[in-house]
């Protein structure tokens, strides 16, 4: 089988089939990648094809460092956060449906919590930055000098953006834990933090 730097180099060389090859193989992660950065399939879309296209028009700077497939994962990720700058610059912002806005209860924490909906929502409080990187370590389970060479970043940033998102983190979803469970020894997130 045909391994992913020579694909990568067989396209640079003009084979016509090797960067389809190439992504085919990676392609499920890839959009996990964006997906999970992006927040939402739209953007996660847009950001993944302008990825492959710079992935395809840029293919003869890979310079062999590391994997093809940690080449593509940081065109991704680079992709998506700038896609996420630019819909920063024109925020929408969602009208409420009129048939469900009025019986919502914002004070109810308990009842209805759709875990993954307020996970998400605390991802997206976080900064571009700092959402790459927790994605990176925390969902796909990458050890931070994996996370440091695929971001071009420093293992002292990574830690340090891990640290503030985690911290960031607990303090958005503190409305999760129970106040009766005993969390071993964990602060409670939902405490004043000291600054």
């Amino acid at each position: 089988m045909t391994g992913d730097e020579e694909l990568l180099y067989a396209h640079v060389a003009g084979d016509p089939d090797a960067f389809t090859a190439l992504i085919e193989r990676h392609h499920s992660h890839l959009w996990a990648v964006a997906v999970r950065t992006c927040g939402n399939p739209h953007d996660a879309a847009d950001a993944l094809q302008e990825a492959l296209i710079s992935a395809y028009q840029t293919a003869d700077q890979f310079r062999g460092e590391g994997s093809a497939g940690g080449w593509l994962h940081r065109i991704v990720v680079n992709c998506s956060l700038d896609r996420l700058r630019r819909n920063k610059l024109h925020r929408i912002i969602p009208i409420a449906d009129p048939e469900t806005a009025p019986f919502a209860d914002p004070s109810d924490h308990m009842a209805g919590v759709d875990l993954s909906l307020s996970i998400g929502d605390a991802l997206h409080q976080l900064t571009d930055e700092q959402r790459a990187v927790i994605i990176a370590i925390d969902v796909e389970g990458l050890p931070l000098a994996e996370v440091a060479r695929r971001l071009d970043l420093p293992v002292g940033t990574i830690k340090s953006r891990s640290s503030r998102a985690r911290a960031r983190l607990a303090r958005l979803l503190g409305h999760l834990v129970d106040p009766d469970m005993d969390v071993g020894g964990i602060v409670d997130a939902r405490a004043p933090q000291p600054t």
